[in-house]
């Protein structure tokens, strides 16, 4: 019963509208499904990072020592802001892969990386989540501690694969109007910066 409780609170907190989701649906419209998928596999692996931390405790000194989380929440605000005005200044529709020249996932894989890693607020998240499920007298702690945090991250990246399958289906849209796919570019980089400012605030 527990644990279907914990997939429910997994499944409302990724049907929330936030910088992972924006980001999917903006890489997925303006570059392509391969190129989200990247960004997607990115926001799992930092997700799985978090899992990991929040497992060691790390979330503690965020406690004891509040200057790191604002340092983190800064660094965090101002990349998501870069994002933002890069889309500003981005062509309206770049395909998943030009003419002669393969396509670079690598690029959205860092970039989903680097906007989970950079939000603190995921990483307490996963310490305030994760050991309400966790029950010391079930067996051991750090095995029942990954299996839920693989939960976490395999959900997510569910839900963040079909974000991305929605965006490309929106590139074709926007692809069809200039108007369109101006309109694209100035929303996601006005919410991504909105984003920002909320996590810097």
């Amino acid at each position: 019963m527990e644990l279907w409780l914990f997939i429910g609170a997994l499944a409302a907190v990724y049907l929330l509208p936030g910088p992972d989701m924006l980001l999917v649906l903006q890489t997925g419209s303006l570059q392509g499904h391969a190129r989200a998928l990247a960004t997607a596999a990115g926001l799992a692996m930092a997700r799985g990072v978090h899992v990991a931390l929040a497992a060691l405790g790390l979330a503690t000194l965020f406690a004891t020592a509040p200057w790191t989380f604002d340092a983190v929440r800064y660094a965090g605000g101002a990349y998501l802001a870069w994002i933002g005005l890069q889309l500003f200044r981005s062509p309206a529709v770049t395909p998943d892969i030009e003419p002669g020249r393969p396509s670079v996932p690598a690029a959205g894989l860092r970039r989903g990386l680097l906007t989970n890693l950079l939000n603190p607020k995921s990483l307490l998240f996963c310490s305030v989540l994760l050991p309400q499920f966790v029950h010391p007298g079930e067996g051991a702690v750090l095995l029942q501690f990954a299996l839920l945090g693989g939960l976490l991250v395999g959900i997510g990246l569910l839900f963040d694969a079909g974000y991305a399958t929605l965006g490309a289906a929106l590139q074709r849209w926007f692809a069809g109007s200039p108007l369109r796919a101006r309109l694209q570019r100035w929303t996601f980089g006005s919410l991504m910066i909105a984003f920002a400012l909320r996590l810097a605030a």
